[in-house]
């Protein structure tokens, strides 16, 4: 049975914090593959995201190409509207039924685990949820109750102090993001003039 890591988020843009993210995944619990999910509209987040759903994605494929265990799906782009993980766990699920899957998620994510949409649904459907500490967010489970926090498994990476939102910053004061984010993705970003001011 084939075992992947759903990596659900904006993106906007991805960096590589989520690259080592997803490595890490790969390298610390034996998964397969990993799935990256760019999000319509996260339901967690204020705002739209300032890249478009197509340049979002173009990134995110930017970022994976070359790497034999990197998957892009844009499934929750194609359905539209707020992206509930656990809708698109039932419809990865539908669509491959042999794969078993885990949701791989930061620190800053773990403490409102407990809020997201038909959490006990989502975590019966998943083998785990693997999570990530993030400069200044610990992998923190002890204010998840109980069934929760037995369905999380943390395990450590190299701390990157980087951010979708610091790289916006960044860029948007004129200060670069290079080695921020995959080379290919930064020539996107300055092709386009993405995030600029």
């Amino acid at each position: 049975m084939l075992r992947a890591g759903i990596m659900g988020g904006t993106f906007d843009p991805i960096h590589n914090g989520h690259l080592l993210a997803a490595e890490t995944a790969l390298d610390v619990f034996g998964l397969d593959e990993i799935w990256f999910v760019p999000a319509a509209t996260p339901p967690l987040k204020s705002g739209a995201p300032d890249a478009s759903d197509r340049m979002r994605l173009d990134m995110v494929r930017l970022a994976a190409e070359g790497h034999p265990n990197f998957r892009v799906l844009d499934i929750e782009l194609e359905r539209g509207g707020v992206s509930y993980s656990v809708d698109t766990v039932a419809a990865l699920q539908e669509r491959c039924p042999d794969t078993l899957l885990s949701y791989i998620i930061g620190g800053d994510r773990i403490g409102d685990l407990a809020q997201w949409h038909r959490v006990a649904e989502l975590a019966e459907r998943l083998e785990y949820f693997i999570g990530f500490s993030r400069p200044g967010y610990p992998a923190d489970l002890s204010a998840l109750p109980s069934p929760l926090r037995d369905k999380v498994k943390t395990a450590d990476m190299p701390q990157m102090e980087i951010s979708s939102t610091a790289v916006r910053l960044r860029r948007a004061e004129g200060r670069s993001i290079r080695f921020l984010v995959p080379d290919s993705v930064y020539e996107y970003i300055m092709r386009n003039d993405i995030y600029g001011s």
